[in-house]
């Protein structure tokens, strides 16, 4: 995965209105809960033992090592309240729109005689909700890391750059080397 898919799946995980389970065991029995009761589908999935699984479930183990507990987090985020995040999107892609907020270098192709050095900015943007709906599209049909920035790339242009059309006809902005990119929803 890339920053901008991680950023997505990151903002979609916070739209969520409880808690994840806290310990180990409880979150280890949400994922064998999601996985239709297949402890071997969850070790497959954590890359740890079908037993070391099982030990979680029955609280015999209960301190997992930092990158095992890591993982075991970021997973159950992945699917916890999948109803909720649906929503989430849902309202995203028609009526909210996605918040864009992004360091990084950004380059212009325009007309001659006008500048079109690359530069570092800070960028903090609404994007309307057609553009969250293609950034959602894209990431649920396995979209590359380059396409989803082509998306965020144009969003980026039509907004922010020309600003809706009222200026900068034949820019064309590069979306590169990105420091950091944060999405909400």
């Amino acid at each position: 995965m890339g920053i901008l898919a991680d950023s997505l799946d990151k903002a979609t995980a916070n739209t969520a209105t409880r808690p994840i389970p806290k310990t180990a065991p409880a979150q280890m029995r949400f994922l064998v809960k999601v996985s239709k009761g297949s402890t071997r589908a969850v070790a497959e999935r954590l890359g740890i033992s079908q037993r070391t699984v099982e030990r979680y479930v029955k609280g015999q183990l209960k301190q997992p090592r930092k990158d095992l507990a890591a993982l075991l987090a970021r997973e159950v985020r992945r699917d916890w309240q999948p109803r909720v995040q649906d929503r989430a999107k849902k309202r995203a892609a028609q009526t909210g729109g996605i918040v864009i907020e992004t360091r990084a270098r950004f380059g212009f192709t325009a007309a001659p005689g006008t500048t079109d050095d690359a530069r570092v900015r800070r960028i903090t943007q609404h994007l309307p909700p057609a553009y969250a709906a293609r950034l959602f599209d894209a990431r649920a049909a396995g979209a590359t890391e380059q396409q989803l920035r082509a998306i965020a790339a144009e969003g980026l242009q039509e907004i922010y750059f020309k600003d809706r059309g009222r200026r900068a006809q034949d820019l064309a902005v590069e979306f590169t080397d990105i420091d950091y990119v944060e999405l909400d929803f």
